[in-house]
């Protein structure tokens, strides 16, 4: 099945909603994250994937989740605050959401992506298209560099 996320509503930072459409054009990485998780580390990678591809049309959306062992309790102020004083992240990091069980936007519809089901952890990335359609999932042991992930944001910018 897939997946379009063109109509998808989100929570900005500042509280405002738009729809995911509103990057058509651009590829997206969209990432649940949390400040206190073993894959915390990975918000480094994140960054220089930012650095290394936002001017090729890469954007990366992060979306804090706290449905994971309590590991991201933290309210969004605090956590762009950690994100950027630890790691220098000036991707951006929207609304908290959730991912799993009762679902928040996006996930109520990335969710659906192969393979379908609730996100398993913090640090799952779902990778998007210019035209709004999910490409893959990729679970959160996947690194930032894993060389499956570069290759296929890699031939979404191209596309």
């Amino acid at each position: 099945m897939v997946v379009d996320v063109q109509n998808t509503a989100i929570i900005s930072a500042d509280g405002s909603t738009k729809n995911l459409g509103e990057y058509s054009g651009n590829v997206l990485l969209i990432v649940n994250v949390a400040s206190y998780c073993g894959n915390t580390a990975q918000y480094e990678d994140l960054q220089k994937l930012h650095d290394l591809y936002s001017k090729k049309g890469l954007k990366i959306l992060a979306f804090p989740c706290n449905d994971f062992g309590n590991q991201e309790p933290n309210s969004l102020s605090e956590i762009k605050e950690f994100c950027s004083t630890k790691f220098g992240v000036k991707f951006e990091i929207l609304e908290k959401v959730h991912a799993k069980g009762k679902t928040t936007e996006p996930y109520t519809t990335l969710n659906n992506a192969e393979p379908k089901g609730d996100v398993e952890w913090n640090f799952e990335k779902f990778l998007v298209g210019k035209d709004s359609k999910v490409i893959a999932r990729f679970k959160p042991g996947v690194k930032p560099f894993d060389e499956n992930l570069i290759a296929a944001i890699e031939v979404a910018l191209e596309s």
